[in-house]
């Protein structure tokens, strides 16, 4: 539940269009929902700004299935990542409303249309990074941004990345997606003001060691305020660039 249900809720209460039962099962449920094989984390909307996510690798079928039920209950936003083709078929079976974004391989039920909060911006080095860049994007835009794309602009051909510059910096939050050396976020990080976060992915020849090569490289940025998540995890940088933009906004 986010916080703006629970005020919709209470303003119901305060009205008389719930009575004392109704407010207090679904209060009862905040903290989480036991379902023996998952607990979903009701109240994580409230406490931490972001909403449950299912994270689906070495999920059974029976555990999402009994996940799926149980979404059906729920309000708000609710996200699967890393979903494979044959658990986008069980969720998409169990949830037909819900939406499925295969490039970033998620599948997202969003009960509520959330508001659309400028300041995010999303760029690659190259193609090859832009599956990893639509799972930071993705997640960010559920969660209520909105989200400038600025894809294929590495350091290979660094003109590409001028003629953005000023969305650049008037963006609250950056995620720098990339392969190779990693050496576009250097770059970036070096134009503007804002936080960035550097999303580093194994994309490479074989000495990029699995993203490994860039993950380092990219610790080792010069320019202070780059932060640095885990290798391929758009998610993550999503996550990060939704929680600095909504307090630039003013939300809790």
């Amino acid at each position: 539940m986010s916080e703006i249900e629970l005020i919709k809720l209470l303003q119901l209460y305060k009205e008389g269009q719930i009575d004392d039962s109704e407010i207090l099962e679904t209060i009862s449920q905040l903290p989480f929902q036991d379902l023996g094989c998952a607990k979903l984390d009701t109240h994580r909307g409230l406490r931490c700004g972001v909403e449950e996510v299912i994270f689906c690798p070495g999920k059974s079928p029976e555990h999402l299935t009994t996940i799926c039920k149980a979404a059906l209950d729920m309000k708000g936003l609710l996200i699967f990542t890393r979903v494979s083709d044959d658990q986008a078929a069980l969720i998409l079976h169990e949830l037909p409303q819900a939406k499925h974004y295969p490039e970033p391989s998620i599948i997202a039920l969003c009960k509520t249309v959330p508001t659309q909060l400028e300041g995010i911006a999303v760029v690659t080095g190259g193609t090859s990074d832009i599956k990893v860049a639509e799972e930071a994007a993705v997640t960010a835009e559920l969660m209520g941004n909105k989200v400038e794309r600025i894809y294929d602009v590495g350091v290979a051909g660094i003109h590409r990345l001028f003629p953005y510059i000023e969305t650049l910096r008037k963006a609250n939050a950056i995620v720098v997606v990339a392969g190779m050396e990693g050496a576009l976020v250097t770059v970036v990080g070096g134009l503007v003001s804002a936080p960035v976060i550097a999303v580093p992915t194994s994309v490479g020849y074989g000495a990029n060691l699995g993203g490994m090569t860039t993950m380092l490289s990219m610790l080792n940025c010069c320019v202070p305020g780059v932060s640095v998540v885990n290798i391929d995890n758009g998610f993550g940088g999503g996550v990060a660039a939704h929680l600095i933009n909504r307090k630039v906004h003013g939300k809790r």
